[in-house]
């Protein structure tokens, strides 16, 4: 009987303890990101969007950080009361929330987004910080065009599913694969942990990526069917608009850019000094010839005087 109670206090322990409960999911049956991976996804969170009724709402939509001011995300995600994308902030306060992928810790940070830029036809858009984001690696863009059957992974903070009352508090993941191409868009289908994982909403302009370091953003959620649902949803080609992203951003990469170390000559070896040119290299003035005239002349007439024989000067053998 000890052993029967002591079994059903555990029992009651570890359920008390939620140990075994099963955990939320959200980018519908997809699975949690660890802390510290995929630090390039973005929550940006809305407060204060203005309504048609002269109201206000909050919303949320997901992206990826792609230089260290500017985030990519979905062009839909900023609408003005009349429900028209507009090249502007729509709420009172838009905050980007960059490298925590549980939204309860500390991880990351969190900066406003102060501009917003519309492609204008492909649903993507592009909203700068007002602080520059360090220690994160943005994603590259992609300019190949994908091809069928490519796997792809989304990162988002959006619904569990479609009809869930709040956004998940960590990032989610799922495995994808591209089943259609079209001129600007990507019909894409879950694969992995399920045949439904799906985008949900909130889930728009999270990042379609392949690996890589860093990972290159293949396309952008768009729109799709409610979530959990198999088949495709409709995400942005991100090489087709890539020329369009590069003229916003690219001067934010350029200026971040880490300098190419200095091609360095090998130091110069010290040269001897240079020796003095032999006295007949050198020129030989003329008025040395006329002075030395006198002196040839003397050297000459006492060799004549020391060659003359004189008394007593030889011995007899």
């Amino acid at each position: 009987m000890q052993t029967l109670s002591r079994v059903l206090v555990a029992v009651v322990a570890i359920l008390s303890t939620g140990a075994v409960s099963t955990p939320a999911h959200a980018i519908a049956n997809g699975e949690g990101v660890p802390d510290g991976t995929y630090e390039f996804a973005v929550k940006l969170i809305d407060i204060g969007i203005p309504t048609a009724d002269g109201g206000k709402r909050n919303s949320s939509c997901s992206g990826g950080l792609i230089s260290p001011h500017w985030v990519l995300t979905a062009g839909h995600c900023f609408k003005d009361e009349n429900d028209r994308r507009v090249s502007r902030t729509v709420a009172d306060k838009t905050i980007a929330t960059v490298g925590r992928a549980d939204l309860k810790g500390k991880a990351g940070v969190s900066v406003n987004v102060v501009e917003v830029r519309q492609h204008g036809t492909a649903d993507v858009a592009l909203a700068r910080l007002d602080k520059a984001v360090t220690g994160v690696t943005p994603l590259r863009l992609n300019r190949k065009k994908p091809a069928d059957g490519q796997r792809l992974r989304l990162v988002g903070f959006g619904l569990t599913r479609g009809t869930a009352k709040r956004t998940a508090d960590r990032l989610q993941t799922g495995q994808f694969e591209v089943t259609s191409v079209s001129k600007s868009e990507l019909g894409i289908e879950g694969v992995a942990p399920r045949k439904t994982t799906s985008a949900c909403p909130h889930d728009s302009g999270g990042p379609y990526f392949t690996g890589g370091n860093p990972p290159v953003v293949v396309a952008v959620v768009s729109r799709g069917p409610t979530c959990p649902h198999s088949g495709a949803d409709t995400s942005t080609r991100v090489d087709a608009v890539a020329p369009w992203i590069l003229s916003v951003v690219g001067a934010d990469l350029k200026a971040t850019a880490k300098p190419k170390p200095a091609k360095t000559r090998p130091a110069a070896q010290p040269q001897a000094a240079s020796a003095p040119r032999p006295a007949d290299d050198e020129p030989v003035s003329p008025l040395l010839w006329v002075a030395a005239i006198p002196l040839v002349l003397l050297v000459g007439a006492l060799l004549v005087w020391a060659a003359k024989p004189r008394r007593g000067s030889h011995r007899r053998r």
